[in-house]
């Protein structure tokens, strides 16, 4: 038996998708599932035909086929996240809450310190500072009368907070010791600090900055140990002591501190450090010494004198120069070697022993002075083990780790790190050590001293802390255990749903969203009801093209499906839709019969009409491009099923940027007729237009005889009417004003005629307009009136305005422009000559006045717009001595014989920059209000005369260079740009403007009055060869932002001080 063409199609079609069925990709099963298009009718299409467009019959894919989800195949429920259910799972992917004991203080380990953004450096030295025993002690000793005053009976201090900086440390360090977290949040100090937590500050001034604040608090206690315990740790004394080379007197001038400052460069190792910071200094010739008991200035010799040693010896190693190159502080990353025990009797006079032992080194990594991380290596006191605080981590150091001070640099890559030098037994050698902390050795060390216990006020703060940690530790656990027996739950029903989601053959199903399947399947997700709204059609029913984006399931999972998580639109066997089924059917014909088609009517259209045959007009245009028209019309007939607003027929969508446009379109007029441009279209057989119109049926028609749009002959005739008017009028205007046309013998105020004593005025738009008009009248319209208006202020007075926004006219003009033009203000000048004064001063009066309110608010509102400008250029030039700065800076003068070049007076900062006429052809001097109202001029000079006027074109000097600015930029930055651009250190540059100098760095060019096209003198400075002298001009003259709050007044005060001495 044979089938017919029909089914032995079908059968093909269906035995390619079940061959296909497992790996098939996704566009293979696109074309399989419409290959039967191709020889089936529309009319013809059977509901097998339908399935197989929606691929009912392709087979589903098995688990560990597939690697990821086959989206061209509804029945593949594979790769869309079971895998994690199927099967025994672990319990922690239940949860996304790590183990509470995890933050939990190990036996026997210190305590972190949270950073809070960039307080890296404030953590050191904190942990620097708990391990230095009698500081601590003496801390636990301040006495708290606050917290003694809350303490209650049932043993818990209610309501206290600490306020002071001092009651912030010792709680902080009460913690770092008996604390059961894992590290601390330091917040509540670095708040009374008044740090910002974002910005990182100058470690060795922090230092510096806390421990004088220390002081200063621990100095007003009634405990005279306690009153003198940072002087006891860290105070040392030495003297500068200065020798007379002609007497021989000494003059000891003694100082306290509290670390020793060491210049690195060019040292190898401390010991070199000291030795240069207490060598030898000889003061002669300019720098020579006033001996008292010479009475006059002698050669001498000054030296430092190490007097006494503190207990606690702080080495702060300079490694933070500055570079006068760059104009900023550079690290360096010199290799400096230390012992572990150093002995400072050397260093000393008339001292039989004294003996350190290292006790912290504290290190910066990275090669910036502007940025890196700070880390602390400290030694236990109770233990002599060394340990590594970096933040909230801390390791033990031993073995192969007990390297002091070795941190690989951030952002530094192993072959660009300079090799460390060999380091002999019992000394280290570092390139990020910043501060070397020594302990004074003492003969016996009793035990009891390093035993120290928290006071019971501070014990019973971190009682209520650690019963706090502990009811996080349960409550975390707590939430723990209900993610994973909701997880557990969750399991099982996914593995009950699982197994029922596919459907068998003859099996009712349904269509629900592949993405909420996979939301479903991800417990991260929170889930929603299930939508399928959005794969519906035009006709309510689910599109074919939807198919890759739903999965095709048993109507009894479902059922279930939907009972519990609600839904909307639910999708059945009879969603299918046959009437997309059809139109992609009939546009898959189409497409594949298109190119014979189009060979037949490219064939047809060359042969020429009979005599007795009547055509249709089609556009050359789309005749041209109706093959694409065709696709694209297609196209859209395919995507209008997918939505229910439906579009017409022969419509084209907008494509990168192009109209929307139909078929023929191009001979439509703007009524919807016929267009009257017969040269855009032209005459097609009705075989020709029968095939097009398969393609295009609602294209517009017009048979051969249709007459052209009768509203479009009728316009064109009279535009050219209209056209011979205006060309008569354009005409006879310029006849009459053909000076005015010409710009040719025109009145200035500078050249008054001696014949009138009056001039018209007109906006200089009007005068442009109006020539476009009289160049080409049949491209444009007349201009019909003059808006005088514009010219005046909201009171009815004149407004001066520059003279490229007015013209003058004759009389005779504006007798003219009046009788052709409407003119809606009369606007006039008169010239008033005072015959009892002969200084030939002539007076001007306008007519209206001018309204000097007005007047001055439009000066003042140019002065402002010239203070806040955005990238505008200024030049700066490089001058030698004073006579050369003041030469070059002297106003600039270019002879230009143009009267059409676009010049004006530069504009300048004190109020000169009158809006008046300021400008003639003689460049004579502006005009000046007089108390009436009315303003003068005085008489041209034989240099105005000459043709010299001010340019606004700048003409650049050898030694000047142009710079981009903007007005709220401060002078410091501009600068560093200047320094950029010659080669010269901000602090070394003299500034100066009109002969004023610029000294103030923090404020912005607006408010010093540097304006577009300034010019701006920089007079260098010898550079300074001292690199630390240099250091603190640079601080001096570009001070940074520094600390705040409490530490901050400390700051200010030592810089006061330090000014002071």
């Amino acid at each position: 038996v044979h089938a017919g063409p029909v089914m032995q199609g079908l059968c093909i079609t269906q035995m390619c998708l079940s061959v296909k069925c497992v790996m098939a990709p996704r566009l293979q099963l696109e074309k399989a599932a419409w290959q039967w298009a191709e020889t089936v009718k529309p009319e013809d299409i059977t509901h097998e035909h339908i399935e197989l467009a929606y691929r009912i019959a392709v087979l589903a894919c098995k688990r560990g086929t597939c690697r990821r989800n086959c989206r061209g195949n509804p029945n593949c429920l594979v790769g869309i996240g079971e895998q994690s259910w199927l099967g025994e799972i672990d319990e922690n992917a239940f949860h996304n809450i790590d183990d509470p004991n995890s933050e939990r203080r190990d036996k026997n380990t210190f305590v972190g310190l949270t950073n809070l953004g960039a307080t890296c450096y404030v953590n050191t030295f904190l942990q620097v500072w708990f391990h230095n025993l009698e500081l601590r002690r003496a801390l636990y000793r301040f006495q708290n009368s606050r917290a003694e005053g809350h303490n209650t009976d049932s043993g818990e201090l209610k309501d206290y907070e600490p306020r002071t900086i001092c009651e912030h440390l010792q709680y902080l360090f009460a913690l770092l010791q008996n604390s059961n977290r894992r590290y601390i949040d330091p917040s509540g100090l670095v708040k009374a600090l008044g740090l910002d937590t974002g910005q990182q500050q100058d470690a060795q001034e922090f230092s510096k900055l806390f421990l004088s604040l220390l002081e200063d608090t621990l100095s007003k206690q009634k405990d005279p140990n306690l009153q003198n315990v940072i002087q006891q740790q860290f105070c040392g004394q030495f003297s500068y002591v200065t020798v007379c080379n002609k007497c021989g007197r000494e003059s000891p001038l003694p100082s306290r501190f509290y670390e020793l400052e060491l210049n690195i460069q060019g040292h190898k190792n401390l010991t070199e450090c000291v030795t240069e910071f207490l060598k030898e200094e000889k003061l002669d010739g300019d720098n020579r010494y006033y001996c008292e008991s010479c009475q006059s200035k002698q050669n001498a010799t000054r030296r430092i004198k190490l007097q006494s040693l503190p207990r606690t010896l702080n080495f702060q190693l300079m490694r933070f120069v500055f570079d006068r190159q760059s104009g900023h502080k550079k690290k360096l990353n010199t290799f400096i070697s230390f012992p572990e025990v150093l002995d400072m009797r050397p260093f000393l006079e008339g001292q039989e022993k004294c003996t350190y032992e290292l006790s912290a080194v504290l290190i910066h990594r990275g090669v910036s002075a502007y940025s890196g991380h700070y880390i602390a290596h400290v030694r236990d006191a109770h233990t002599n083990d060394w340990y590594k605080f970096n933040d909230e981590e801390i390791e033990k150091m031993e073995g192969k780790k007990l390297q002091l001070g070795i941190e690989e640099d951030i952002a530094e890559t192993a072959k660009s790190q300079t090799r460390k030098p060999k380091c002999s037994k019992g000394y280290h050698c570092s390139r990020n050590a910043y501060m070397l902390v020594y302990k004074q050795q003492m003969e016996e060390i009793d035990q009891t001293e390093t035993n120290i216990e928290v006071p019971a006020f501070l014990q019973k703060l971190v009682d209520q802390d650690n019963k706090k940690f502990e009811e996080w530790c349960n409550e975390m656990a707590d939430m723990r255990k209900q993610s994973v027996d909701k997880g557990k739950a969750k399991h099982e029903e996914v593995k009950e749903l699982y197994e029922l989601l596919p459907a068998e053959d003859g099996q009712s199903y349904e269509f629900v969203p592949l993405e909420w399947l996979k939301k479903w399947l991800d417990d991260s997700t929170a889930i929603k009801e299930i939508d399928n709204s959005q794969f519906f059609c035009s006709h309510g029913k689910l599109h074919p093209d939807n198919i890759a984006e739903v999965k095709r399931i048993s109507s009894k999972a479902a059922d279930l499906l939907f009972g519990r998580y609600g839904g909307i639109s639910r999708l059945g066997q009879s969603s299918l839709c046959r009437d997309c089924v059809t139109q992609r059917c009939r546009v898959i014909r189409l497409k594949n019969q298109l190119n014979e088609d189009y060979r037949e009517v490219m064939n047809l259209v060359k042969a020429p009409l009979k005599s007795d045959e009547s055509g249709f007009w089609i556009g050359k245009a789309s005749l041209r491009s109706w093959r694409q028209l065709a696709l694209d019309q297609l196209e859209e007939d395919e995507e209008e099923t997918k939505h229910n607003s439906s579009k017409v027929n022969g419509e084209r969508s907008k494509r990168d940027g192009e109209e929307m446009k139909n078929f023929n379109e191009d001979i439509l007029c703007y009524h919807g007729g016929l267009s009257i441009i017969e040269n855009d279209r032209r005459v097609v057989s009705a075989e020709v237009w029968n095939k097009l119109r398969m393609y295009f049926p609602k294209a517009p028609e017009f048979p051969q005889n249709h007459e052209s749009c009768q509203q479009c002959m009728r316009l064109e005739r009279e535009g050219k009417e209209n056209e011979a008017l205006n060309r008569m009028m354009a005409n006879e205007q310029k006849s009459s004003l053909l000076n005015l046309f010409q710009e040719k013998n025109r009145p200035t105020l500078q050249k008054w005629p001696q014949d009138t004593d009056v001039l018209y005025i007109v906006p200089h738009y009007f005068v442009d307009e109006w020539r476009k008009f009289i160049r080409r009248p049949a491209k444009g319209n007349p201009v019909s009136s003059v808006g005088n208006s514009i010219l005046l202020c909201p009171h009815g007075g004149f407004m001066f305005t520059y003279d490229s926004i007015i013209a003058l006219l004759w009389p005779a003009e504006w007798e003219v422009i009046s009788r052709m033009f409407l003119v809606d203000q009369v606007i006039s000048i008169c010239r008033i000559h005072d015959k009892t004064q002969d200084n030939g001063i002539v007076q001007y009066q306008t007519h209206p006045d001018l309204c000097r309110e007005c007047r001055e608010g439009f000066i003042f509102q140019q002065q402002r717009d010239m203070r806040e400008y955005a990238q505008a250029t200024v030049y700066v030039r490089k001058v030698i001595d004073k006579k050369r700065m003041i030469k070059e800076s002297a106003p600039e003068f270019s002879v230009s014989g143009s009267d059409v070049e676009d010049e004006r007076e530069e504009p300048k900062i004190d109020g000169e920059n009158d809006p008046d006429f300021s400008q003639s052809e003689g460049g004579a001097k502006r005009q000046k209000l007089n108390e009436t109202g009315s303003f003068s001029v005085a008489p041209v000079t034989a240099a105005s005369k000459s043709g010299i006027r001010r340019s606004t074109r700048h003409r650049k000097l050898r030694g000047e260079k142009a710079l981009i600015v903007s007005a709220n930029q401060t002078l410091k930055e501009l600068k560093i740009q200047i320094m950029h651009a010659f080669s010269v250190a901000p602090f070394d540059q003299n500034l100066s403007i009109d002969g004023r100098c610029l000294t103030d760095d923090s404020a912005t060019l607006g408010s010093l009055g540097v304006i577009p096209e300034s010019i701006i003198c920089l007079k260098a400075d010898e550079p300074i060869a001292d690199y630390a002298a240099m250091d603190d001009v640079y601080q001096v003259c570009m001070p940074e932002e520094g600390f705040k709050g409490e530490i901050g007044h400390i700051s200010r005060s030592r810089k006061y001080y330090s000014i002071a001495k």
